[in-house]
């Protein structure tokens, strides 16, 4: 039994400390720990030399409740979630038709030749070109008689000749005989079932008709192998629907970009710009990008018959796209650093998403460029360029995934317990984290798992099945930005301080203040004294 404590002190009670079992001796020894770590806490902790006293404009975000940021969300889905009702009930992207070797060859001396459908010709016609139906595929699929379980892969080469049917119903050459390149394809085929390959790619239309000429080189022996039985041509255009919809949808999303760029400008008139919180500067140059990404010079596509607005169109994308990675980095370390200057701040990220931007140029002018010359070019040919800029484009995909992971985790390090820094931590990245995997997924479904694969109407196995996938990727984007712009605007029930109020301790004016020294407070701060009533307040401050 064990032995009553005494009372050595004289006041008629005494306490009894229990020995304790394992839970207590556990969290006696994870105690230790938490001294040792606490040591750490005036690095984590706002403190004189930490540098996040910075002037800012007070921002909508600061005031809202949770029922508003509930609000928001459910806005913000709600309007995701309609854009993809409306692409789900709209039309296919494209829109194909087929033409078999036997009806081609019908009525033609050829017909009767046994080593036709190794060699060719192949002339046919393509249907009715309109403005709407942008570019123009050529497809082709071949079917054997051979019922072995192998796979074989036999490179051959291809030959085409266009000619454009113009209005007075006359041939002019597009690529002539004399100027055809003999290009190289892969025929990969298992038992009976040839994969599909491209023929050739027009990038923009000039004539309502095309009469094509394709000839195959090196497939005798194939033929006498495996005896090709059929061969299927497939023409493949935009869907003259789906271009309608993209140019109203385009122009709705330009509308109203436009609208919140003026209703945002109009918000933050009367603050000077050095006021402005990082994420309210960033938001200003966003929205005119998400503005040409939107593209106001989309229509120029079916009113010129050049390839320059289509190659704009991609560069203007690409460049929003690389801005927003930019835009993650900048506030993720910028929240952490009020120092921005050029090439301590913005150098290291530029080096980081440049690599990344130029592969998107690359890929959008390179084949557009060398397709112009050769309607027949694929990258796939030039397979030691190809290969090269994959694996560039990889690794630089692999820096940023990288740099953006550290910043992400040293801001929640330092700034998650830090009043007003985890609201803006947390918005941030739970909207980041949604666009992110909303935007991998639908680049998945567009082309494959294979990032830099060919157009995505190549192969007949990547093609969009309905305007979803188009209205997903730009309302998200959209309607992305004009959520930031919301939350990230200044609000109207808070009026410009008549006196800044210079606060030297941010360990204290960040209690009941915003993480930077906001000099736009609120009617409750404004009617406070500037100086304590009592001597206690004043010693308060002197002793910090």
């Amino acid at each position: 039994m064990a032995k009553p404590p005494t009372d050595t002190s004289g006041l008629g009670y005494a306490y009894h400390l229990p020995s304790g079992g394992i839970l207590l001796r556990l969290k006696n020894s994870l105690s230790q720990f938490s001294d040792l770590f606490s040591e750490f806490n005036k690095y984590i902790s706002p403190a004189f030399f930490h540098d996040r006293c910075e002037r800012s404009v007070h921002m909508r975000m600061y005031s809202m409740h949770k029922r508003e940021f509930v609000m928001v969300f459910l806005g913000f889905f709600t309007c995701f979630g309609l854009g993809i009702i409306i692409g789900l009930t709209g039309p296919p992207i494209t829109t194909t038709e087929s033409l078999t070797a036997q009806q081609i060859l019908a009525n033609t001396t050829l017909a009767q030749s046994k080593t036709v459908l190794a060699t060719g010709p192949f002339a046919m016609k393509s249907p009715l070109m309109t403005t709407y139906s942008q570019q123009l595929w050529l497809i082709a699929k071949l079917v054997t008689d051979n019922n072995d379980d192998e796979r074989y892969d036999k490179s051959f080469q291809i030959s085409v000749s266009i000619d454009g049917i113009s209005d007075q119903h006359k041939p002019l050459s597009v690529l002539g005989a004399g100027m055809a390149h003999n290009r190289t394809r892969h025929l990969v085929c298992v038992r009976n079932d040839c994969e599909e390959f491209t023929v050739m790619h027009l990038g923009f239309l000039d004539y309502a008709h095309y009469i094509i000429t394709v000839r195959f080189l090196g497939l005798e022996s194939f033929h006498q192998k495996y005896n090709i039985r059929s061969i299927t041509f497939y023409f493949k255009t935009y869907s003259a629907e789906f271009t309608q919809i993209e140019i109203w949808f385009r122009f709705i999303f330009l509308l109203f970009t436009f609208i919140v760029i003026c209703w945002y400008a109009h918000t933050l008139r009367k603050y000077p710009v050095y006021d402005w919180s990082i994420e309210q500067k960033w938001i200003s140059v966003l929205l005119p990008l998400l503005l040409l990404y939107d593209n106001p010079f989309f229509p120029l596509i079916f009113l010129m018959n050049s390839w320059l607005p289509g190659m704009l169109d991609a560069i203007l994308q690409a460049t929003f796209l690389c801005a927003l990675l930019m835009f993650w980095l900048c506030i993720y370390h910028g929240l952490r650093q009020n120092e921005r200057r050029f090439v301590s701040f913005y150098l290291v990220k530029i080096i980081v998403v440049l690599p990344i931007w130029l592969c998107a140029i690359v890929l959008a002018t390179w084949e557009k460029c060398n397709e112009l010359k050769d309607p027949t070019y694929s990258h796939f040919v030039d397979t030691k360029n190809y290969n090269g800029l994959k694996m560039f484009f990889y690794i630089a995909c692999c820096m940023y995934v990288l740099y953006l992971g550290l910043l992400l985790l040293r801001a929640y390090t330092e700034l998650r317990s830090m009043p007003y820094f985890d609201i803006r931590l947390k918005f941030l990245t739970l909207l980041m984290l949604f666009v992110l995997s909303i935007s991998i997924t639908v680049t998945t479904c567009r082309f494959g798992f294979g990032i830099l694969e060919d157009n995505f109407v190549a192969t007949l196995n990547t093609t969009y099945r309905s305007s979803a996938q188009f209205m997903c990727f730009y309302g998200l984007l959209n309607f992305y930005l004009y959520t930031m712009a919301y939350v990230y605007s200044p609000d109207g029930r808070f009026a410009q301080a008549e006196l800044a109020v210079t606060k030297d301790n941010p360990a204290i004016s960040m209690i009941d203040d915003s993480d930077e020294d906001v000099v736009y407070g609120s009617d409750e701060e404004s009617r406070r004294p500037l100086t304590s009533v009592g001597g206690a307040g004043k010693n308060d401050y002197d002793s910090d």
